[in-house]
């Protein structure tokens, strides 16, 4: 593939990790794209910062080119693929009809499409369980399920909803919405019955798929109970699937069995409903920072378009490969990832702990399957690097066919990068990805042609034009900034569900600049177009990679009694890339912060949401910092924690209590020291 060049070779940056060999670039499907503007445009694109311009300085042109390299499978009379280069309000594809399942199953593909691993249930390394699925049996399996979902009354626009372990039968699921027409929202089981109930209810799925038990960290958790709350919430729900995992033994929860939903094993036709566009196709959560997660409603074909420009050109996939990314049905990963059926390859499911028994298990399935792209989270990295798993090159981790490692959900430190290249494989496509479940896709992500540096990710998208803007509203290069972007891109959201006059929509992205995409990030980008970026802007909480809203721990809280009032912020300990949950807690008269307290604060947050949102760290405060209106002010108290000045006293109604934060900082400090 490529050679690793040590530091002082080629008279490359100091930390410079690897460049693609001639032959690798040659090869590259972005070589390929490049090749084929240049020969229909007549433009002499000399590098990828050449194709870059362009395709942001005629964004209709590169769009238009994309669209026929990669083959879309469509149909109707689209004139123009980009009506108005304006947000909100751009229209891509008017008169486009197309079908999300069709591009991904009606293509001859063969070979394996759907790979399942769940982790050791003895200790030991190996996974307990694998599944292969061709593609075959996939789109008969779809067939079944999109047949069992018309009889039931299932209908294009109907929402379906899925409570489900990261297995087959949740791609088969969605496929068969996707094929209807119908729009699919998931989440995953370890979600608590409050923060399920907070998204699904505004989604208000007429059927719900859900797994009957799952298992993470060896352990086996059921999910009777809450879907039992589930149905009794949501009037909407009409029938809920039982879906049986695939090892242990669970009571069936919901309506009806999986295996009696589909029915007899009869060959039914494959059909493909095609529709606009713009027809939803999935609806995704916001963190619920500020209330009820926001529901964002991602059309058919800008979800398409822009996965597959970004996994065909920027990932280097192709018909064969496999790709492992480590996620659940509750993360945008899981929808980006499925997408890599439309390209041939293999979709690699891992279900339960990645470090379980040992941080060994998942990169041994990533050897022994042959896969050729693996996607974590920088929190993952780095944590194999504090604790060196044993990877032994030439032995189990040979990583004969692994290409490319991806990191996304947190940053990861210019040692985590080497630590790839000197434990893992030293020729290898390390390519850091950021974008997020607004726009279900990346606005910074790797290219398969261009060197890796420690620490940044490599370049902008193709086809993304954005900046980082400092607080003058300037674009800046070399120091962070705001992230914005500046023209609108296919996978945006279509809409904000129940929010008929698009006010939601609108504050959630240009009340700061009108006219341009505010996305929370700050970000630097490099004088060599690489980027660096240094987490949320906002005061979402952000450990391991997992957005989480305060919202959520907040109403958690709630229920525990000896508390009158809480703050909630991330934190990032000294030397470390992970962020962790600070909480602060103003107690009632004749209540103790003892340790007793504080277990029973941390197992009631995760029972009622996830053990992501559990805080790591819990001190009592005499009172919340407010404005003058009341509103809690977290981004000043994050700010405290990370040694930044605070500018804002005037505009608080109780400034005094700031010092108390002060000496927390202090006393966290300590504890890292």
């Amino acid at each position: 593939m490529a050679a690793h060049l040590n530091h002082n070779e080629n008279n490359m940056k100091p930390d410079c990790l690897w460049r693609p060999s001639p032959d690798c670039v040659r090869q590259s499907n972005m070589t390929a794209f490049s090749r084929f503007v240049s020969e229909n445009t007549g433009k002499t694109l000399s590098d990828y910062a050449a194709l870059h311009a362009w395709s942001t300085q005629n964004l209709l042109s590169f769009w238009q080119h994309f669209a026929e390299f990669t083959d879309l499978v469509s149909g109707g009379n689209c004139d123009k693929i980009l009506e108005d280069n304006k947000m909100p309000g751009a229209e891509w594809c008017r008169g486009m009809e197309l079908n999300y399942a069709e591009n991904l199953l009606g293509r001859d593909f063969a070979g394996i499409a759907i790979r399942l691993f769940i982790e050791s249930d003895s200790g030991q390394p190996n996974a307990a369980y694998q599944q292969e699925v061709t593609f075959s049996e996939l789109r008969e399996l779809v067939a079944r399920c999109a047949h069992a979902l018309r009889n039931i009354g299932i209908k294009s626009g109907d929402r379906v909803a899925g409570y489900i372990a990261n297995v087959p039968e949740a791609i088969v699921a969605c496929l068969a919405c996707a094929s209807i027409g119908a729009v699919w929202s998931s989440a995953s089981p370890d979600f608590g019955l409050d923060a399920l109930t907070d998204r699904f209810e505004q989604v208000a799925p007429r059927l719900v798929f859900a797994s009957t038990h799952y298992r993470y960290g060896g352990k086996t958790f059921d999910t009777a109970q809450v879907v039992a709350g589930l149905k009794q919430r949501i009037p909407s729900i009409e029938c809920i699937v039982s879906v049986p995992y695939p090892i242990g033994e669970s009571e069936a929860v919901g309506d009806v069995l999986w295996t009696e939903f589909l029915g007899e094993k009869t060959t039914y036709p494959l059909e493909f409903n095609r529709l606009p566009f713009a027809h939803p196709l999935f609806i995704l959560f916001s963190s619920g920072t500020t209330g009820a997660p926001k529901c964002m409603v991602h059309g058919a074909g800008g979800t398409l378009l822009q996965h597959r420009k970004e996994q065909q050109l920027h990932c280097d996939i192709k018909s064969g490969d496999a790709m492992l990314f480590f996620t659940t049905c509750g993360w945008m990963m899981w929808n980006w990832q499925l997408s890599v059926l439309s390209l041939g390859a293999t979709v690699c499911l891992y279900d339960g702990s990645p470090g379980y028994p040992d941080l060994s298990s998942i990169w041994r399935v990533v050897d022994q399957w042959q896969v050729t792209h693996f996607g974590t989270s920088g929190r993952f990295i780095e944590s194999c690097m504090k604790q060196q798993p044993v990877l032994k090159p030439g032995g189990f981790a040979a990583f004969n066919k692994l290409r490319s490692v991806q990191y996304t959900g947190s940053p990861l430190s210019p040692d985590g990068f080497r630590w790839i290249y000197e434990h893992v494989k030293s020729d290898i496509h390390l390519a850091g990805i950021s974008g997020g479940t607004d726009i279900v896709s990346c606005f910074i992500l790797g290219n398969p042609n261009l060197p890796v540096h420690a620490g940044e990710i490599q370049c902008k998208g193709l086809g993304v034009d954005v900046a980082a803007l400092n607080e003058a509203g300037e674009a800046v290069v070399g120091e962070p900034g705001e992230l914005v972007c500046r023209q609108p891109i296919p996978s945006m959201p279509v809409a904000f569900l129940n929010d008929d006059d698009g006010a939601k929509y609108h504050k959630a992205y240009f009340d700061v600049y009108p006219g341009l995409w505010c996305h929370g990030d700050f970000v630097e980008f490099t004088p060599a177009g690489g980027a660096v970026v240094y987490g949320r802007s906002d005061a979402t909480l952000n450990p391991g990679g997992v957005r989480i809203g305060s919202a959520e721990i907040y109403s958690a809280l709630d229920v525990v009694e000896g508390i009158t009032d809480s703050v909630v912020v991330g934190w990032v300990p000294p030397a470390e890339a992970d962020e962790v949950i600070v909480l602060f807690v103003v107690l009632a008269d004749g209540t103790r912060l003892d340790e007793s307290f504080k277990r029973r604060m941390r197992q009631t947050i995760r029972r009622k949401f996830s053990p992501r949102h559990v805080p790591k760290h819990i001190f009592q405060i005499s009172e919340v910092p407010v404005t003058r209106s009341g509103k809690t002010v977290e981004l000043s108290v994050k700010a405290i924690l990370a040694g930044r000045a605070i500018s804002n006293h005037s505009a608080l109604a109780n400034p005094q209590i700031l010092e108390s934060f002060d000496q927390v900082r202090r006393d966290l400090l300590l504890l890292y020291s």
